[in-house]
């Protein structure tokens, strides 16, 4: 079976698609278009990336995001926002990560953080309970609408500075165009509704028919899967994906395990023949997916510390023989009896194991649940997320899987 492809554009006429992920702890903002050959000012030139009619379509990232450490390359922002106390936006994104500790206590500042999970259904009260409080006078709308209307800004930027005639290009495709925003798998309309407002009042659309017409959703969980079969996996695991993908002919599912910075999402899938399209990609759920807060390991440390963990040690953590150092601080920095030494803190390799155990164990429990749970037989699992690049997460449940019959991939590139 070959390795599924993007169907060429059939419309009418040129069209941008942006889009809008904004996630529970990172966002980030990708685009469809098409643009002719060497308007591209990159050196390395992506001549289909707008839709044109009769090309296939490429997908691009923003990688260029004000405040960033290192400039292009990272399309990823964390998902804060700093407000005044006249209700002003301070610092977002990248921004907010500056040495900027003193004008926060100095001017009361406060932070909006995961308020994603604000605009989530009742039935998850027990998530929104767990989570940092809006600032005050600040609804979840209120701030959804800002970190969007600050997701498109960097979005026009980036294309208007890395094209040709970028201002022209996009002034061209401006009051039409598209917009795709990814939720958590169980929002329905009432959660679109509220994202379709915010849209509004970022100035994305206009508030008419054409304009709600031009904002479209997408469940994360499929989003994802989709992403695993198009691009991203490695020959073996596209191997295995494309063997499920034509099992589901035959009643089989895939599970879609989505562990991010901040929450994990489980996700069973089944083949929609009603819905079939000419890839035969169509997707639906065959059982109630799941989510989870994940804890953080360092909850009650500096925030600092806890950013340092997430960038090295959460991602390159594989053996736990071996110690591990955060570096945080400078040389002047030293506690022996805390394990600090020049600026580096010392983690025994057995306690960062510790660390990974909850969320192993919550991992497991939910792909168990989802078994029992869908109207399908279930052998086949894809770890996506940014936690998903971490080698001692995905060799703990592929050890644990695979007694069971049942085979784990991961994408190359964590989404």
């Amino acid at each position: 079976m070959a390795r599924p492809t993007r169907s060429p554009y059939h419309g009418t006429f040129k069209k941008l698609v942006l889009a809008l992920d904004v996630g529970t702890t990172f966002s980030g903002v990708s685009y469809r278009s098409v643009f002719d050959i060497g308007l591209r000012t990159t050196p390395t030139d992506t001549p289909h990336s707008i839709l044109d009619p009769g090309h296939v379509p490429e997908i691009e990232d923003v990688t260029r995001f004000p405040g960033q450490e290192q400039v292009g390359g990272d399309s990823k922002i964390p998902t804060i926002i700093y407000y005044d106390q006249h209700g002003n936006i301070r610092a977002v994104g990248a921004e907010a990560l500056k040495d900027i500790e003193s004008m926060i206590v100095e001017r009361g500042w406060t932070k909006a953080e995961w308020f994603k999970l604000h605009l989530g259904p009742s039935s998850e009260s027990n998530v929104t309970q767990q989570i940092p409080p809006l600032p005050k006078n600040k609804t979840v709308l209120d701030v959804f609408s800002d970190f969007l209307a600050y997701l498109y800004k960097c979005a026009r930027g980036y294309i208007e500075e890395s094209h040709v005639n970028g201002a022209r290009l996009w002034a061209s495709f401006e009051n039409h165009i598209e917009f795709v925003l990814p939720h958590p798998n169980g929002w329905k309309g009432a959660q679109q509704a509220q994202m379709r407002k915010a849209a509004i009042r970022a100035g994305l659309i206009p508030d008419t028919l054409e304009g709600h017409s031009r904002v479209h959703f997408v469940t994360e969980g499929e989003a994802s899967l989709h992403f695993c079969v198009q691009s991203g996996l490695t020959i073996e695991a596209l191997a295995a994906s494309i063997y499920a993908l034509s099992q589901m002919n035959y009643g089989e599912g895939i599970l879609v395990v989505d562990a991010g910075s901040g929450t994990i999402d489980i996700t069973a899938y089944g083949h929609d023949k009603s819905a079939a399209t000419p890839a035969g990609l169509t997707f639906q759920e065959i059982a109630p997916p799941q989510r989870f807060l994940r804890d953080s390991a360092f909850a009650d440390n500096v925030d600092h510390i806890t950013r340092c963990f997430d960038k090295t040690i959460k991602l390159r953590f594989r053996n736990m023989k071996d110690p591990q150092y955060i570096k945080f601080g400078s040389a002047r920095d030293k506690d022996l009896s805390l394990g600090i030494r020049s600026g580096q803190l010392k983690l025994d390799g057995a306690d960062v194991a510790a660390f990974f155990e909850p969320s192993i164990s919550c991992i497991l429990d939910g792909i168990a649940y989802q078994r029992k749970s869908s109207s399908k037989s279930i052998n086949t699992v894809f770890l996506v997320g940014g936690f998903a690049a971490n080698d001692w997460l995905f060799s703990e449940l592929k050890d644990s899987l695979e007694p069971m019959g049942v085979n784990l991939s991961r994408p190359d590139v964590n989404v």
